[in-house]
């Protein structure tokens, strides 16, 4: 709980968007469940209980919105930890609960201050802890999206300089949706198969297959500048991973020198790249 809170939850967009949700809820809270006993406050109509009702909730939002301004420019200096942000969530209930109280009370001196403190500091707790945490699962979802969509975008368009985008191979199905990525020193070939690819690749558990819908032609231009080409009409092999090229009766055959990886055939049409590649290095 020493752990330092994320920092999208006090950026200032999102604070405004727990206050509005906050305001929203509260609002269709204390007219539809009608806590504090507060159809009895006054003989009024039900549409003059909810402007009476709207004017109340807001003035004691009020306090959520000092509390989060506040909260903006604290966490500017300091960011705040998970049992910090728990406390300032409690004292948002209490000082609430005391508006509420305060003015229930001076409506009627007779009743007991204390009772009527504990019951609000029980509906405060559901108008505010319910939209507080419904929000904040919204921002998280929100935010981890954003990092996905970003990492994608890093991992497709990343300069090849940059450490992530350097070592890593994405692979896609026809549709363009993001299925595999795979570090460049852990591929090893891919085979064609009908309609999709397989993806061969080392892993803990030794030699893996993933298979892609896809097409190899697909495949050759995206790995266009990487050791990953064509060597055959139904194989692409990772350069990097060939330990020796043989030539045998049957032609050109490459040696990844990996247990269970069969010798990849090298054909006439692809030969003289796989040569020169090897002569350069």
């Amino acid at each position: 709980m020493r752990r330092k809170i994320p920092p999208f939850i006090y950026k200032r967009s999102n604070l405004s968007l727990l206050v509005v949700f906050t305001s929203i809820f509260a609002l269709l809270f204390i007219n539809i469940y009608k806590p504090f006993e507060s159809p009895g406050w006054y003989p009024i109509t039900q549409f003059e209980y909810f402007l009476y009702s709207s004017l109340i909730i807001l003035t004691g939002v009020l306090v959520v919105v000092i509390s989060r301004v506040i909260m903006f420019y604290y966490t500017k200096k300091r960011t705040l930890t998970y049992w910090e942000y728990i406390i300032w969530v409690i004292g948002e209930i209490f000082f609430m609960s005391l508006f509420y109280t305060l003015y229930s009370y001076t409506l009627d001196e007779t009743r007991n201050f204390p009772e009527v403190y504990r019951t609000s500091v029980i509906n405060t707790s559901l108008i505010l802890l319910l939209p507080y945490t419904i929000t904040i699962l919204f921002l998280s979802w929100k935010e981890n999206s954003r990092r996905i969509k970003q990492l994608e975008k890093e991992l497709e368009h990343g300069d090849e300089n940059t450490p992530l985008s350097a070592g890593i191979l994405t692979f896609r199905d026809e549709k363009g949706e993001l299925l595999l990525s795979i570090k460049k020193d852990s591929l090893l070939y891919l085979e064609a198969a009908d309609n999709y690819v397989s993806v061969w690749y080392l892993s803990k558990s030794g030699v893996t297959k993933y298979l892609i819908r896809n097409t190899l032609r697909e495949m050759e231009e995206r790995f266009s500048h990487t050791p990953v080409v064509r060597c055959h009409r139904s194989f692409m092999v990772n350069l990097d991973q060939v330990k020796v090229a043989k030539r045998t009766r049957n032609g050109i055959v490459l040696d990844l020198g990996t247990d269970k990886v069969p010798d990849i055939p090298v054909s006439r049409t692809y030969a003289d790249r796989i040569a020169q590649w090897f002569a350069t290095i």
